[in-house]
This record gives C-alpha cells, structure tokens and sequence, in this order.
C-alpha cells in the first residue's frame, strides 16, 4: 500500500466515525489521508443550493474534519477535494487513487431503518478499489476480546485479493488472522452421509490452505487460525462479527459489467456485521466470464 486513504465526508456522525477510523489506520499504514466531499446531492443534477453556498458549506465542513484528523493525530497528512458530483460519482472516482475508500455505514439520507446507505451500497459494490464500512461504535470489540482480523474465505480464486488485504493489516496491526470458511452439503443429493460430510469438510480444508497459503508465506509472523465450518458462510460471519473490530470479504468483480457487483455474503456483512467491515474486489479473469 502506498496510495492514500480517501475518506468519504458528509458532516453525518457515521463520515465522522469513518474519519476516526480511517486516521488511525494511516498512522499504522503510514499512508496520508485524502477527504473527499460531493458538492451536489444524490442526483447529479441537484445542487445544495447555490453554487457560492454549497461551496462555502464544503469549504467549512472540510476544515472541520480537517481539525478533527489533526486533533486525533498530527502526524497525518490530510489533503483535501470538493468534487462537483454526486456522492457516488465523487467517491468512485476517489477509488482510481486510493489504497482503500472509507465510509461511513450511513450519511445524511433517509430511511432510517436502513442499516447501510444507498451511497455506501453503491460504492462498495463498484468500487475499483477496497472499500471499508465503518458503523458506528464499532471501532474495538467488546473488552477482553483479543483484536484479531476476521477472514471470510470462499476458495483461492475468488479471495486472494481479500486474503492479502487481511494479512497486510493485520501485519502492521500486530495483529492476528481468524481465516474461516464454511462448506454445506448439497439438499438434493443421493450421496449425503458422514462420508459425504467428510469428503466435503476435507475439500474446504484444501482450498482454506490453498487460499491462505501466498500470504502465509510472506507475512510468515501473522498468527493465523482456520475455521472450517459446516453451514451457511453468511450466518458463520455475521455470528463471529461480534468478537472482531474488522471483518475482510472478497467481493467479485467482473470487466465491463455494470451496476452493483455485490454477492449475497456481501450484502449481509455489509448491513447486518456488528464490526468494520471492507470489500476487497477481485478480478474474475477473460476465462471464468
């Protein structure tokens, strides 16, 4: 990592939370901070106002987060950009200059019942680059609850991405690597049985070691611990997410699609995890299209 982190910064508590979180790993990554804030509203074609008043209002809000980054460490260097888009828009173009997008859960929009804002849905599933969720009061797990990284780990095609991202951070976060995988037996089979249950449980194993193995290699003083589970990976992750502060997932991406690329793990992490939570794209390949 060498890039940025750029900061998504509405002036919403959840930006503001997603400021805290994103200073302090840019002292650990020894990265600088990019803020970025969107001058119009959700549609292109809304402006906050007048042109000067809307400007003005991202000239403020800027030098308060400005302080606010400052205030909670010095020593990180902040720059800052009013992109005359909307929210979306300006955030994904931050993404084509960043090591990572950081957001809040949720910004200034309505449907309060929604655990994940449209904006945030929408940049993590388009983003060019990994993107982290930050709820708020999620920024530690309970007490007494070690800090490691939890790892969601489909196989090694679909995850590399992610699983390198996990072991990157928990590397400078002194910090250890919960890798879990999850397998489940087929409804309709005429092969179900504990030999069945074996034959599939070893399989998950083997691709676990296949996925895990690259990054074990070269961050060889990250703890790393394996789970492989029978059941549904969504309820495993979702359950594990309450003794984490950060949960990694992969998140699919394929050339020349469009829309919101997310999967159904990816869309229950995203609004129903308790911790942290970044999308780590992966590339599928011309041959798996």
């Amino acid at each position: 990592m060498w890039l940025p982190l750029v900061v998504g910064v509405d002036g919403s508590p959840s930006s503001l939370s997603a400021l805290d979180w994103a200073v302090d790993e840019a002292a650990r990554l020894s990265l600088p901070l990019h803020l970025v804030h969107a001058s119009m509203g959700p549609e292109d074609d809304v402006v906050l106002g007048t042109p000067e008043a809307a400007r003005g209002k991202a000239d403020a809000l800027l030098a308060s987060a400005v302080e606010s980054a400052h205030l909670r460490n010095p020593d990180v260097k902040v720059t800052v950009e009013v992109v005359d888009a909307a929210p979306v828009r300006a955030l994904l173009e931050g993404s084509h200059n960043a090591s990572a997008l950081v957001v809040g859960a949720r910004g200034h929009g309505g449907l309060e019942a929604l655990l994940l804002g449209s904006v945030s849905l929408a940049v993590a599933g388009r983003a060019l680059c990994p993107v982290v969720v930050v709820r708020d009061g999620t920024s530690a797990p309970p007490e007494g609850v070690p800090h490691r990284i939890l790892l969601g780990v489909e196989d090694a095609a679909s995850s590399s991405a992610a699983v390198e991202f996990a072991f990157q951070m928990a590397e400078v976060r002194g910090q250890g690597v919960d890798a879990v995988t999850a397998w489940c037996c087929p409804a309709l089979t005429s092969a179900a049985g504990p030999g069945r249950d074996a034959q599939l449980a070893r399989h998950a194993e083997t691709q676990l070691d296949e996925a895990l193995h690259r990054s074990e290699s070269k961050h060889p003083m990250v703890d790393v611990r394996r789970t492989v589970a029978r059941g549904s990976a969504r309820d495993i992750l979702l359950r594990s997410s309450a003794t984490t502060d950060l949960l990694v997932v992969g998140a699919r991406r394929r050339r020349g699609r469009v829309g919101i690329l997310l999967g159904k793990v990816n869309h229950a992490v995203l609004h129903y995890a308790t911790c942290t939570v970044a999308l780590v794209p992966q590339w599928e390949t011309p041959e798996k299209l």
